[in-house]
């Protein structure tokens, strides 16, 4: 268990930079046997690309450089409970395992909303990580401070 909390906590490295960004703060790290072969952050204001979730530019990176469409020998790490997208993403990648930190209230699609892993068998596990959902808090509630500026 200790490695997989080393790997949410590299994924939620990469939720601060998307953070830092203005970008909200997801992170994703994919590893294979334990080690990373790709890691990504959310990047949908940077590129004005709505799929740009940090779960599908860190699935685009791992299939390119392990030169495989199937990451079956992969797990996945992502801060926050993915999205239909990127639940989707997960299930169609076949990974052997998904890991996330928090519940995604408004979106998520594995635990949460909607649960689309069950049809494909995808295991997962809410590895439960204060810090993931205090980043994401921190965030919108300094939106919310920056929208009530502008008004």
């Amino acid at each position: 268990m200790e490695e997989k909390r080393r790997l949410l906590l590299e994924a939620l490295e990469e939720a601060k930079k998307a953070f830092e960004k203005g970008e909200v703060p997801v992170g994703c790290v994919i590893a294979k046997n334990g080690k990373v072969v790709a890691r990504a952050h959310n990047r949908v204001e940077e590129l004005s690309d709505p799929t740009a979730h940090a779960e599908i530019l860190a699935i685009r990176e791992a299939a390119s450089k392990l030169g495989i469409k199937a990451l079956r020998d992969c797990e996945i790490f992502v801060t926050l409970e993915p999205c239909p997208m990127c639940a989707g993403a997960v299930a169609l990648a076949g990974f052997k395992k998904l890991y996330f930190g928090t519940e995604n209230e408004k979106h998520g699609a594995v635990l949460t909303k909607f649960f689309l892993l069950e049809e494909y068998k995808i295991p997962w596990e809410l590895l439960r990580c204060g810090e993931c959902s205090e980043l994401l808090k921190e965030f919108f509630r300094k939106l919310r401070r920056e929208d009530d500026e502008k008004d």
